[in-house]
C-alpha cells in the first residue's frame, strides 16, 4: 500500500505501477483531473440546486471519489462488489474523519434500490452495463466516465456497434467521435424510461470522456434530447463531412464536393451543445489551490468554454500536408479563417486541431 494525497484529503491505496491494470482495488493517479473537474462540477451544480445533498459512486474501488465529495459536503454513498475495496474505502473516509455509507453490493441492486441526486459512474472500461440502472436512481446529476475508447472511435469497430448500439468511424477527430458516440448512447437509453439528458459539461482527455448531464424527467424532455441525434457523413477522400439530423440515415452515394465513392456514415450521434457555456464558466469559479490539477483543469475548461457547436474537426497537421505546404501558427490560422467570414475555435482536446462552420475547400482558400 501507498499513501497518496489529492485535493486535500489522504488515501491508503495499493501500488499500481500500471494504472491499476489487473489490480484487485483500482486507483489510477493519471484520474485525477478528472476528478478535479469533478469536485468543480459538483460544486457548481449545487449552486444551481441548493437542495441536492446525496451522492453515490457507484464504481468506488479505493473511494477516493466519494472520500473527495465527502469532504467537499456531499452526502456520499460509495459501492463495489469487491469486499477489499469496500473495506479500503471504509478507511479512507475514516482516515479523513469524513461520515459516509460504503456498501458491499452490486451497483446496478443499488442505484435500483435507491435514488441519488448525484450519480458518478466511473467504471473500469464501458459504463453500458449500469446506465439503465443509473437513469432511473439519478434524481438530477448523471456523471459517466468511458475508458474504452477504442470501441467509442470506431477502431474497435464491431464492439463500438455492439456496445453502443451506433456506428462508430475511425476518423481523425475519433476523441470527438467517441464523445459523441457515448452522449448518443446515454441519451437513448435515457429516453426509453421517460428521462432527458442535457450535457452540462463533457470533455474527452487523454484516455478516456467524460460526461456531467443534467436530469429531467418525463416523455417531452425525453423527446426533445433525441431531437439532438442523427448522423455524419465523412468523404475519406476530400475529407467533406455533413450533418443530417434525422432518425434515419439517407447517405450521399457519393461525395457532394469531389464526386468520390468512399463516404462513410457514422450514428446515431449526439449533435447538439456538448456543453453549456454558462455552466463551464461557473465550474471554473470553482478551481480552487488544493485541487491537483487545477492548471490543467483551468485550461480544459477554457477552451471548452470556447469551443464551437460543431460535431466534428479538422486537423491543421493533416490538411497541410494534404496541401503539400507547412503548418504555420495556429492562431495565424484561425485568424485567417475568422477574417474570410468564417467561425473557428480550438479544440479542447488536441493542440494541432480546430472547429469551423468553412467546409474544407473554403478552409483550404481561406488560409492559403
Amino acid at each position: 500500500m501507498e499513501t497518496v494525497r489529492e485535493g486535500g484529503v489522504v488515501l491508503r491505496v495499493p501500488e499500481q505501477p500500471d494504472a491499476g491494470a489487473g489490480a484487485p482495488v483500482f486507483f489510477n493517479p493519471a484520474m485525477a483531473l478528472n476528478r478535479d473537474v469533478t469536485v468543480a462540477v459538483l460544486r457548481a451544480f449545487r449552486e444551481r440546486e441548493p437542495a441536492a445533498e446525496t451522492y453515490v459512486d457507484a464504481n468506488t474501488a479505493s473511494g477516493v471519489r466519494a472520500v473527495r465529495a465527502a469532504a467537499d459536503g456531499w452526502t456520499v454513498t460509495g459501492v463495489d462488489v469487491n469486499d477489499e475495496a469496500v473495506a479500503l474505502a471504509r478507511a479512507n473516509l475514516r482516515a479523513n474523519d469524513l461520515s459516509g455509507r460504503v456498501r458491499a453490493r452490486d451497483a446496478n441492486v443499488e442505484l435500483h434500490r435507491h435514488r441519488y441526486d448525484v450519480v458518478d459512474l466511473d467504471p473500469f472500461g464501458t459504463p453500458v452495463p449500469f446506465v439503465d440502472a443509473a437513469v432511473r436512481s439519478a434524481r438530477r446529476l448523471l456523471c459517466v466516465t468511458a475508458t474504452d475508447t477504442a470501441p467509442l472511435c470506431g477502431a474497435h469497430f464491431a464492439a463500438g456497434v455492439r456496445r453502443y448500439d451506433a456506428v462508430p468511424r475511425n476518423t481523425e477527430y475519433h476523441r470527438e467521435m467517441g464523445l459523441r458516440v457515448l452522449l448518443s448512447a446515454l441519451v437513448r437509453t435515457a429516453a426509453r424510461h421517460d428521462v432527458g439528458l442535457v450535457p452540462w459539461c463533457s470533455h474527452a482527455t487523454r484516455h478516456y470522456v467524460r460526461t456531467y448531464l443534467a436530469v429531467d424527467r418525463g416523455a417531452s424532455p425525453a423527446d426533445a434530447a433525441r431531437e439532438e441525434l442523427g448522423f455524419l457523413h465523412h468523404c475519406q477522400d476530400c475529407l467533406y463531412r455533413t450533418v443530417e439530423v434525422d432518425r434515419l440515415s439517407h447517405p450521399p452515394g457519393t461525395c457532394p464536393a469531389c464526386g468520390g465513392g468512399r463516404v462513410v456514415t457514422a450514428g446515431p450521434l449526439w449533435l447538439g451543445p456538448i456543453r453549456d457555456r454558462g455552466f463551464v464558466a461557473e465550474v471554473r469559479g470553482h478551481l480552487t489551490d488544493e485541487l491537483t490539477e487545477r492548471p490543467a483543469a483551468d485550461r480544459l475548461l477554457r477552451r471548452l468554454e470556447a469551443e464551437l457547436d460543431v460535431p466534428h474537426h479538422f486537423d491543421q497537421h493533416v490538411l497541410c500536408k494534404r496541401w503539400g505546404r507547412p503548418a504555420g501558427p495556429m492562431d495565424d490560422f484561425l485568424a485567417a479563417l475568422e477574417a474570410a467570414g468564417y467561425r473557428a475555435s480550438r479544440t479542447h482536446y488536441s493542440g494541432t486541431s480546430f472547429k469551423t462552420d468553412a467546409p474544407v475547400a473554403a478552409v483550404r482558400e481561406a488560409t492559403a
